[in-house]
């Protein structure tokens, strides 16, 4: 499931859980979350750090 289609769901509750660059979240916590979601990125962009992916996850499923 992407961001976007997170954010299309209008969640009225969403906790998110944000992993590192290199080695993102460990299988525990990854088999204990409800979803799993990515942020899809351009070619040639591999990942983004986690400052950046929680800008971008914060404002896609801001309250709108």
């Amino acid at each position: 499931m992407t961001v976007d289609e997170l954010a299309a769901e209008k969640p009225e509750k969403l906790a998110l859980i944000l992993g590192t660059e290199g080695q993102g979240l460990g299988d525990a916590t990854l088999y204990h979350a409800d979803r799993h979601v990515i942020i899809p990125m351009s070619h040639g962009v591999d990942s983004l750090n986690v400052a950046a992916a929680s800008a971008v996850a914060f404002w896609e499923t801001r309250p709108r």
